[in-house]
């Protein structure tokens, strides 16, 4: 005699469903573009740069600390060092921001709306939704990484002009080669942060509270650059993607040294994945109620 279990009855699926079109990115990056975090803090990285022309007006010419020769030193030298000091202010905490919001936001915000079954039952498959969600916030982090020098560059160069980059040790870069510099220094910021976007993503789709995994990225973050600061651990410091954060410095130099960037990008990405995985692997098997 046949059974049900022996002949199982087929699945059936509305017509025209395709699971590879649920969540279009469009309608993610929409969604995240308007929502009122996302503007707030773009509007903080676009008015950086005018706080630190004012300060520079009030305070005078900029100079380093401890008699130290540093990028500091040449901050009003042209637009092109001024965008490259914006970076450098901002590389080892503000810009950590925005990736911990935009990856950590995401998808603990939805659970904490109750709004995330809903999108589970539409039905969206859950790495699907994860792909969509991933790839709006590293997309927006990026944003945010491109908007603070390109400001930068456009503010610095009405106030100080437009010239080449000049090195604090001495020598300079031409404004096409400066350019070229930069646009590297900006993607070397996003891959090193790709940590705290993975540490971000993966507490987000453990938690229900989005400040707690927005707070936690963060938290981590600057318990990795705590450690790196304790020069007892020695070449151990080597594995931290802390250790690495401003090995771009070695790029703005009239012959650029590439393997501090080569060994950071190389840590950074193998913490990454591994983050990545784990929220992909957690979220999969997750009990949503929320």
């Amino acid at each position: 005699m046949s059974t049900l279990a022996e002949h199982p009855e087929p699945v059936e699926t509305a017509s025209g469903y395709q699971a590879g079109r649920t969540l279009p990115l469009r309608v993610e990056l929409v969604r995240q573009l308007k929502r009122r975090r996302t503007l707030v803090m773009g509007g903080i990285l676009a008015v950086l740069p005018f706080v630190l022309v004012v300060a520079f007006a009030i305070g005078g010419e900029p100079g380093g600390r401890n008699n130290q020769v540093t990028l500091m030193d040449t901050a009003t030298a042209s637009g092109a060092n001024f965008a490259a000091v914006n970076l450098f202010v901002s590389a080892g905490f503000l810009l950590v921001i925005p990736v911990a919001l935009f990856c950590g936001d995401t998808v603990a915000s939805e659970a904490s709306w109750a709004s995330l079954r809903y999108l589970l039952a539409a039905p969206v498959p859950r790495a699907r939704l994860l792909w969509s969600k991933l790839v709006v916030g590293l997309g927006l982090s990026l944003a945010a990484m491109v908007l603070l020098p390109v400001v930068a560059l456009a503010v610095g160069t009405a106030a100080y002009g437009w010239g080449p980059l000049e090195i604090p040790t001495g020598g300079e870069l031409a404004s096409g080669t400066a350019a070229t510099r930069l646009l590297v220094v900006v993607a070397y910021v996003f891959v090193s942060q790709l940590v705290t976007a993975g540490l971000a993503f993966w507490l987000s789709t453990k938690t229900d509270a989005p400040l707690g995994a927005v707070g936690g990225a963060v938290g981590l973050t600057i318990v990795g650059n705590v450690l790196d600061a304790v020069t007892a651990l020695g070449h151990w410091r080597d594995f931290l993607p802390a250790h690495w954060q401003f090995a771009w410095a070695d790029v703005v130099q009239p012959h650029p040294e590439w393997s501090g960037m080569i060994q950071g990008t190389a840590v950074s990405l193998t913490y990454a994945v591994v983050l990545f995985a784990l929220a992909f692997r957690g979220f999969a098997r997750k009990d949503v109620v929320s």
